[in-house]
């Protein structure tokens, strides 16, 4: 057994997207016969909450890195020299270093070399001479239009692991219990949809009113709304609950939301970390999803998916922030009714709706 690195240092939702990579490298077996599973995930603050849920990670530590963390921290010999002393003291010989096609896994790669890594994986584009022992060539050695967990896993399965027997390579996280006791009260109340209105950038975002109309919709269907969101989106949630929906805006933790996400019978959300936390604990997800970036490489994976939003609108794959397009057209174009509509035909694949309630296992 050994100790292995692997990086993946943005948000919540990417970190997810590593799950079944990590799995690969901690309980997978490589071509000598050895497990190394003593898996070290070093993530940014993003994406720490995340990291401390998934099956196979023997320990987390958070880094705010400089060329990934918006805004940037500044570059100083404390934060590179405390990076270098940590991997050294951990006694890590080895690390894969999990990037998505915008990125660069070359200065990790380097900072790694100072603190004595031997053998690092990683995909550049850029020449990497001695700073990846096994390289992938994005474009020639794997496609980038594929989605991010099969990505993952191409890298990690290039350092040598690959996922066991049995394992079919969705998110999954570890189960436990939920500390606030929502998800237990809201189980005992009936069967709900999720409504999770909030995105990290406006780009991605479907408007508010939107969103409230799709409630009233929704209730007027006869389904109960539950509404969720971070802390700093809690006016957002009330207008989007309105007077009858349950508004849990700013009143979860990450773990009691994977409990309350786990619970419903369908997911509405846009392209955030919430989609992805649903996909982890098996739920499905009707994504509003802006073509800033491409939904075959960031869609909620390996769930029942309803994906709505134009993605031909003139913003494809600009990567933008702020919508760049007058409207919001790619999403502001999407009624919510056709988001009603989705609902449905996700709820017409379960046999049951009382039975959505879900236990998952690592």
């Amino acid at each position: 057994m050994s100790r292995v690195l692997v990086a993946r240092l943005d948000s919540m939702g990417d970190v997810l997207l590593s799950g079944p990579a990590l799995r690969a490298v901690a309980n997978g077996s490589r071509p000598d016969g050895s497990r190394p599973n003593d898996v070290v995930l070093l993530c940014g603050p993003e994406g720490a909450g995340a990291a401390e849920m998934l099956p196979g990670v023997t320990q987390v530590h958070t880094w705010a890195c400089p060329w990934i963390v918006n805004p940037a921290p500044p570059v100083t010999e404390e934060m590179t020299s405390g990076l270098i002393e940590f991997v050294r003291s951990s006694r890590i010989q080895e690390a894969v270093i999990l990037t998505s096609f915008h990125q660069s896994p070359l200065p990790l790669a380097m900072l790694l070399r100072l603190a004595g890594v031997k053998k690092i994986t990683g995909a550049s584009t850029d020449y990497a001479g001695s700073l990846l022992d096994v390289r992938l060539k994005p474009g020639e050695d794997f496609p980038e239009d594929q989605p991010e967990v099969v990505r993952a896993l191409t890298i990690a399965e290039a350092g040598g692991y690959v996922l066991p027997n049995g394992d079919d390579g969705k998110l999954r996280i570890t189960s436990g219990p939920d500390p606030e006791g929502v998800a237990d009260e809201l189980a005992d109340e009936g069967p709900y949809i999720v409504v999770h209105p909030g995105a990290a950038a406006p780009a991605r975002a479907w408007p508010a009113l939107h969103h409230a109309a799709t409630v009233e919709l929704l209730e007027a269907y006869g389904h109960r709304v539950v509404v969720t969101g971070g802390p700093g989106e809690t006016s957002l949630t009330a207008t989007v609950a309105g007077p009858s929906a349950r508004n849990l805006g700013g009143g979860t933790n990450l773990r009691t939301l994977a409990a309350v996400l786990a619970g419903a019978a369908v997911v509405v959300t846009g392209n955030t970390g919430p989609a992805h936390l649903a996909a982890a604990v098996g739920t499905p997800v009707v994504c509003l999803f802006a073509p800033v970036v491409p939904a075959i490489r960031w869609a909620p994976y390996g769930v029942p998916l309803e994906l709505l939003g134009d993605q031909e609108a003139a913003c494809k794959n600009t990567r933008a922030r702020v919508c760049p397009v007058p409207g919001h057209p790619c999403l502001s174009s999407v009624t919510p009714e056709q988001v009603v509509e989705a609902v449905e035909r996700l709820l017409g694949g379960v046999s049951s709706l009382s039975t959505r309630r879900k236990v998952w296992k690592p």
